[in-house]
C-alpha cells in the first residue's frame, strides 16, 4: 500500500516526455463526423460566401447573349424599303436603322452581320477558349501555390479589369483579345469556388451541397437578364456586370477561409487543425486535445496510436507537402481512365448546356424572356438533382439526366420554327437545358470525388477543359441554325449517357487526400 501511494505521489514530478499521450490520428472526413458537424454553422456560412463567385462567372459569361446580340430594325421613313424582306442584307445603307441605335450590341456598332456574322461566333468561342486555358493554369495553381482561396482571389481582380477594360474596346480586334483575357481569368472562378465551398462539408451532406452552388450560377443568368433589360448598350452593361467583382473582392473574401485539406496535403498541418478547431467552436461542438490530423495514407498506415507524434489544435507540427500532378493522374492506370471518361462526359454537356443557352437568339421569341425562363429552368433540376443525388448515386443520375436532355433535343430538331412550333421548340430547349444542367453541375461533383486531394483541382481543371473545349464548339453549332443545333445536342445527350455507364459509382466514399490513400480505400 505505502509503495502504491508512493508511486502516485511520484508520478506529477515525472518529466512530461515520460508520459505516453493518447493521441487519436484521423483524416479530415472523420473528423468532421466525430467533432466537427459535417454541415453546420461554420460551413453554411463558407458555403454561401464562397459560392456567391459563381454569380460573378454567370456575369462574365453570359453577358456575350446581350452584348453580341442581333438588334431589331426598321425602315427609315421614306427610305422605300420594306421590313417584309426580313433581312437587312439586302438594303443598301440608309434605308434602314437599327433600334436603339448602333450602341446597342457590338452586332450593330460594328456591322457583324450578314457575310460579318461568323465573326459574332468567333469572339465566344475565343472566350471559352480562355476559359479552357484558365481552367487548367488556374487549377494547377489552386493544388499547389496559390491554394484555392488565393486563386479565386486572383481571378475575380482579374476578371473585374478586364471586364472594364472590355467596355472600351475601340474595335472588334480589341475585344476579341480582351475578352480572351476575360476568359482566361473566368475559366478558374468556378473551379476554385467549388472546390473552396465544397472541401470542408462532410461526405453524407457534400453531394447535396455540391449541387447547390449552382443555384448561385443561374441566379447570377436571372439578374443577367434584368440588368441587360435596364442598361441596354453594351458598353454600360460590360461595366456594370464588371463591379460586382470588385465588391466581391472587398467585402466578400475577407471573410472566407482557407481550404483545411488544401493546407493539409503542403504540409501545413498546424493551420489545417486550426481551422477544424474553428469549424468545430462555430457548430457548437468541440474539437479535444489529442486529435492528430493526418492523411488518408497516415492514418491507414499508423499501426497505434501511442505511438504518434503528438498534435493537438494548439500545436505546431507540421511535415512535409504532400505534391501531385496531372502527370501523376495519367500514370494511375485507376485515375488515367476516370480522367478519360471525365473529360469526354464535361465535353459532351458543355456542347449541350452552353448551346441551349446560345441557341435562344435562334428561336425569335423575346430574349430576356427566355434567358429568363432558361435560368428559372435549370433551378428545379439543381433541387431534383440533389434530393436523388445520395438516393440513386452519381452515375444512374448522370446517366438519366443525359438521357433526358437527348430525349428532349431530338424531339426539338422535329418541330419547325414557325407559328405555334415556335413555342413548342422553345419548351423543348427548356427542358433540354433542365436536363443537361443537372448533369453539368452533377459532373463537377463526380469529378472531385474521383480523384484525391492533391490533383483534385487539377483534375477537375482538366474536365473543365473539357467542358470549355465543348463551349468553343456551342457557338459554332447555334451559327448553323435551323434544326442542326437540336440534332447536335441530341447526339451529344444519348452518346453521354453511354460513357457515363463505365464511370465507378462514388456515393459515401471519402475524399481520398493521396494516390496512396485512393489505392488503399478501393483495395
Amino acid at each position: 500500500m505505502a509503495a502504491t501511494l508512493s508511486d502516485d505521489l511520484r508520478t506529477p514530478m515525472l518529466p512530461a516526455a515520460e508520459k505516453k499521450a493518447e493521441v487519436e490520428k484521423i483524416c479530415i472526413d472523420e473528423m468532421l463526423q466525430k467533432y466537427c458537424g459535417e454541415f453546420g454553422r461554420w460551413q453554411l456560412k463558407h458555403f454561401v460566401l464562397t459560392s456567391l463567385a459563381w454569380a460573378l462567372e454567370a456575369f462574365h459569361t453570359m453577358v456575350m447573349i446581350f452584348a453580341d446580340r442581333e438588334p431589331d430594325w426598321r425602315c427609315v421613313a421614306g427610305s422605300g424599303c420594306s421590313a417584309a424582306v426580313g433581312s437587312v442584307c439586302g438594303l443598301r445603307p440608309g434605308e434602314w436603322e437599327w433600334v436603339g441605335g448602333n450602341g446597342a450590341s457590338t452586332v450593330s456598332e460594328w456591322g457583324l452581320i450578314c457575310g460579318e456574322k461568323y465573326k459574332v461566333g468567333l469572339v465566344q468561342a475565343i472566350f471559352f477558349a480562355g476559359c479552357m486555358i484558365g481552367a487548367g493554369v488556374f487549377g494547377h495553381l489552386s493544388d499547389s501555390s496559390l491554394g484555392r482561396k488565393g486563386s479565386l482571389t486572383v481571378v475575380c481582380a482579374l476578371n473585374a479589369v478586364f471586364g472594364c477594360l472590355t467596355a472600351m474596346s475601340p474595335n472588334y480586334i480589341t475585344y476579341v483579345f480582351l475578352r480572351l483575357l476575360t476568359g482566361f481569368t473566368t475559366g478558374g472562378v468556378g473551379l476554385c469556388a467549388f472546390v473552396l465551398a465544397t472541401e470542408p462539408v462532410g461526405p453524407t451532406k457534400r453531394g447535396a451541397a455540391g449541387m447547390s452552388t449552382f443555384y448561385f450560377f443561374s441566379t447570377g443568368i436571372a439578374l443577367l437578364s434584368g440588368i441587360a433589360y435596364v442598361f441596354q448598350t453594351w458598353r454600360t452593361l460590360y461595366i456594370v456586370t464588371s463591379i460586382p467583382s470588385f465588391l466581391y473582392i472587398l467585402l466578400v473574401l475577407p471573410f472566407i477561409s482557407e481550404s483545411p485539406r488544401w493546407y493539409l496535403v503542403r504540409g501545413r498541418i498546424t493551420e489545417a487543425t486550426k481551422i477544424m478547431s474553428s469549424i468545430a467552436s462555430s457548430n457548437g461542438k468541440h474539437l479535444p486535445e489529442g486529435v492528430l490530423l493526418g492523411l488518408d495514407e497516415d492514418v491507414s498506415a499508423s499501426g497505434s496510436a501511442s505511438t504518434l507524434p503528438l498534435l493537438t489544435h494548439n500545436g505546431s507540427c507540421n511535415k512535409d507537402a504532400v505534391a501531385g500532378s496531372i502527370v501523376d493522374v495519367l500514370r494511375s492506370p485507376i485515375t488515367r481512365i476516370r480522367l478519360f471518361l471525365a473529360v469526354t462526359l464535361n465535353f459532351l454537356a458543355s456542347v449541350v448546356y452552353y448551346g441551349l443557352s446560345l441557341n435562344v437568339t435562334n428561336l425569335e421569341t423575346n430574349l430576356y424572356m427566355s434567358v429568363l425562363l432558361n435560368a428559372v429552368a435549370e433551378m428545379p433540376a439543381f433541387t431534383i438533382t440533389a434530393v436523388l443525388l445520395d438516393k440513386f448515386g452519381r452515375r444512374p443520375l448522370a446517366i438519366g439526366t443525359m438521357w433526358f436532355s437527348g430525349f428532349f433535343c431530338f424531339l426539338g430538331c422535329l418541330t419547325g420554327n414557325v407559328g405555334v412550333w415556335k413555342v413548342v421548340r422553345m419548351v423543348c430547349g427548356v427542358l433540354g437545358i433542365f436536363g443537361m444542367a443537372g448533369t453539368y453541375n452533377l459532373l463537377f461533383i463526380y469529378t472531385s470525388e474521383l480523384f484525391p486531394t492533391v490533383v483534385r483541382n487539377a483534375a477537375l481543371g482538366c474536365a473543365t477543359q473539357a467542358s470549355q473545349m465543348g463551349a468553343i464548339l456551342a457557338p459554332v453549332v447555334v451559327v448553323m441554325g435551323g434544326a442542326w443545333p437540336f440534332v447536335v445536342f441530341a447526339a451529344c445527350g444519348m452518346f453521354g449517357g453511354v460513357f457515363a455507364f463505365y464511370l465507378p459509382e462514388t456515393l459515401n466514399l471519402p475524399l481520398y487526400d493521396t494516390f496512396n490513400g485512393l489505392e488503399a480505400g478501393l483495395a
